[in-house]
């Protein structure tokens, strides 16, 4: 499905609009990287002369996309909240040092795909977790 319409039909759900401000932050996260901060995506949207969006409103609307699981939030290990939208990427994570490998299969997203129509699902955000031990986390356990 569509993230933006996914987005508004969530808003739209909840008796809220999709006003242009927040059509600009979903397109902001989705042009930029996987992980980011508030701040940073307001700055980035400052830029934005023609469509003044204030920091108050993009913290609002990060809620709201958290809110309708399109973004997560999540805590690194600098403690500081990040934010990560869940558009067709995936997780290895080391359970012990707390690593994470991005990545992306065109065959895990067909599948999931698959599973979804099979059972009449409409998907509107998914994410794979591997939770497991990294390579050098793997070799300090064997010695």
């Amino acid at each position: 499905m569509d993230k933006q319409r996914a987005f508004a039909d969530y808003l739209h759900s909840r008796g809220l609009a999709f006003t242009s401000e927040r059509q600009a932050i979903l397109e902001q996260i989705l042009a930029g990287g996987r992980h980011f901060q508030a701040d940073e995506l307001y700055l980035r949207l400052l830029g934005n002369k023609t469509l003044p969006v204030s920091r108050a409103t993009v913290y609002r609307t990060l809620n709201l996309l958290v809110d309708s699981g399109l973004v997560r939030k999540v805590a690194f290990v600098d403690r500081h909240s990040h934010y990560e939208h869940l558009f067709g990427h995936h997780h290895l994570t080391c359970r012990n040092c707390g690593r994470i490998v991005e990545f992306n299969d065109p065959d895990i997203s067909r599948a999931l795909e698959k599973i979804c129509r099979k059972n009449r699902f409409q998907s509107i955000s998914r994410k794979v977790e591997v939770i497991g031990l990294c390579a050098k986390c793997r070799r300090s356990s064997d010695k």
